[in-house]
């Protein structure tokens, strides 16, 4: 599997991927492509606009095939790497919930991702 539109904006090159049939080939090539456009988000470099595939000059006996990525499910699979966050509440707060046993690193989680869908739904 190769991509043509990717030849010179990735850091190693372009994409290309291989599998034992075509279905496996395809999964590869999601997985390549969204690792791809990770990194260029990632480098804050612009993602390639898609050609046409009726533009694409194929050799006899291949395919031209477009293939779909979730980079935001790539990253939240992929990515999930915890960060430490160090943030204030008040140290009655702070008392009573250890108090109650509450794991406040999964309450800031729970929160910021409601939050977040929150923001993505108003735009």
């Amino acid at each position: 599997m190769y991509f043509p539109d990717f030849d010179n904006c990735t850091s190693y090159g372009g994409i290309a991927t291989q599998g034992d049939d075509l279905k496996h080939a395809m999964e590869m090539a999601e997985d390549a492509l969204c690792l791809a456009l990770y990194s260029i988000e990632k480098e804050g470099k612009e993602i390639p606009r898609p050609s046409k595939t009726s533009d694409i000059k194929a050799k006899p006996n291949v395919i031209v095939n477009l293939v779909a990525c979730d980079t935001d499910f790539y990253v939240k699979f992929f990515a999930n790497k915890s960060a430490k966050v160090n943030v204030t509440i008040p140290l009655w707060l702070k008392e009573e919930g250890e108090k109650r046993h509450v794991n406040f690193s999964q309450i800031l989680q729970n929160g910021v991702k409601a939050y977040l869908q929150k923001q993505k739904s108003l735009r």
